[in-house]
């Protein structure tokens, strides 16, 4: 062996104990992927439970704006957009993150991402302006130091995920990810879109269909009842002092102040704030309506000044099937009486309206307006404004007709209907994917054996 030739076998030898000096360990990469699905499951499951309750989301922004006194700042039309900008931002960095797309740059937006939110979530940590951050919309509902120590925990992986990027096995080739890219942020966006048109697709409020509204307000025996503290401040001789009920001092002390903060929250029950008081009378009338035990509509509109006035007709066609078959029809609603002339004039509408509380009608339906119908205070039915009963199709009575039963779609059948038209597809294009890397991979392997076979000198080298 030359001098040149033992030079050459020294610098493979150098080079081979410094890649296996860098080569990351298994126990390295474990880490890395458990970090990478933690962090990608958590963002897809928060992104499309968000993406597919958007109004949920706008009413969430609007609650975080108000609580910085900014509220009334943006319009509508650019706290939706948001809502819909965010969500799919989450849930597409969760599928990146899944298939290791541009794993440097993913990563990267992952973590700016990750300390954002527990910036927000340490104020609201300290500050507790809002009790539920609406992480995970109306699906989990989290308090705001378990949503803290969540996105702690969520920081810390994405922290490694940019550290080590390269770890994260790569389930589609860089040149198909564009393919997956393409199709997430298409079917995010459209599932939000489509969600503003109809109804969400999973419905996790206390309203949802085959939900009874006096069971939701009953709160259980035994259950935990709320603590509350009233501290009074009385002053003497020109000196305040402070006092609670158990030292409350005599009659000597004049009274100033006094103020009540609750020590410990006690149970609430999902519906704790439905209440329907009649327009024309000033009755309140919820026990008759959840208590009546035939078919009762209710058409749901916040704010009836902004309400879709597109459908009226369809709607005037309702009212005049439920007097036809003597079923109640109800308008609920927060506006006034100026906002229900308005309705009136430019719809001809001759229901009558009930108030009811704002948070509680947007709480009911994601549509404004929107119809619920009602059997024993029992929901059955719930129709978007853009997708009403053709009730031309049905002239019989409810409890005779398709429109008077709940739907037969279970839970079940809807996640199925999400993993065929989201999943499948993903995971055909990744198993087409693999198939192909490794019909390259025999091919560039049988080609370097050709070569070695006829220059067996480079092998031996190599």
């Amino acid at each position: 062996m030359n001098d040149n030739e033992e030079k050459t076998d020294k610098t493979v030898g150098r080079n081979k104990v410094a890649d296996n000096r860098r080569r990351p360990t298994v126990i390295q990469r474990l880490v890395v992927n458990i970090c990478r699905f933690l962090v990608a499951l958590t963002f897809i499951f928060s992104g499309y439970v968000k993406a597919i309750d958007p109004l949920g989301l706008q009413y969430k922004l609007q609650d975080y704006l108000t609580a910085l006194n900014l509220s009334g700042l943006l319009p509508d039309i650019v706290t939706l957009s948001a809502a819909i900008a965010l969500a799919a931002l989450e849930f597409c960095l969760g599928v990146f993150l899944l298939l290791a797309i541009q794993r440097r740059a993913t990563t990267r937006v992952a973590f700016v991402f990750m300390v954002f939110m527990t910036i927000v979530t340490l104020w609201l940590w300290i500050a507790n302006p809002i009790s539920d951050c609406g992480c995970f919309g109306d699906a989990v509902h989290l308090t705001n130091g378990q949503t803290l120590m969540k996105n702690i925990v969520l920081l810390v992986c994405s922290f490694i995920l940019m550290l080590y990027p390269k770890m994260m096995v790569i389930l589609v080739s860089r040149t198909n990810q564009w393919i997956a890219m393409h199709y997430s942020i298409l079917f995010i966006v459209l599932s939000s879109i489509w969600s503003l048109y109809a109804l969400p697709h999973f419905d996790f409020r206390p309203y949802h269909i085959g939900a009874n509204i006096p069971e939701g307000m009953v709160i259980p025996e035994g259950a935990p009842q709320p603590e509350f503290r009233t501290t009074f401040i009385l002053e003497k001789d020109g000196v305040r002092k402070s006092f609670t009920l158990d030292d409350y001092p005599d009659s000597t002390w004049t009274f100033i102040d006094s103020k009540t903060e609750t020590v410990r929250e006690g149970y609430v029950p999902p519906i704790h704030d439905f209440s329907i008081t009649a327009m024309d009378t000033g009755d309140d009338i919820t026990e008759e309506v959840i208590n009546d035990t035939n078919y009762v509509f209710l058409l749901i509109s916040p704010h009836l000044e902004t309400a879709s006035d597109d459908n009226f007709g369809e709607i005037d066609q309702l009212y005049e099937y439920a007097q036809d078959h003597h079923y109640a029809f109800y308008g609920l609603t927060a506006s006034d009486e100026g906002g229900v002339a308005l309705w009136r004039e430019m719809t001809g509408a001759e229901y009558p309206f009930s108030n009811v509380d704002e948070t509680t009608l947007k709480t009911m339906i994601r549509s404004n307006p929107g119809l619920i119908l009602i059997k024993n205070g029992t929901v059955i039915r719930k129709w978007s404004h853009n997708r009403l009963p053709d009730i031309q199709r049905y002239k019989q009575p409810l409890h005779t007709s398709p429109l008077g039963q709940m739907p037969s779609t279970t839970v079940a059948e809807k996640i199925a209907a999400v993993l065929l038209w989201f999943a499948l597809p993903l995971l055909i294009l990744i198993l087409a994917d693999r198939m192909w890397a490794w019909t390259k991979w025999l091919k560039k392997k049988k080609r370097y054996q050709n070569i070695y076979k006829h220059h067996p000198r480079k092998k031996e080298e190599t």
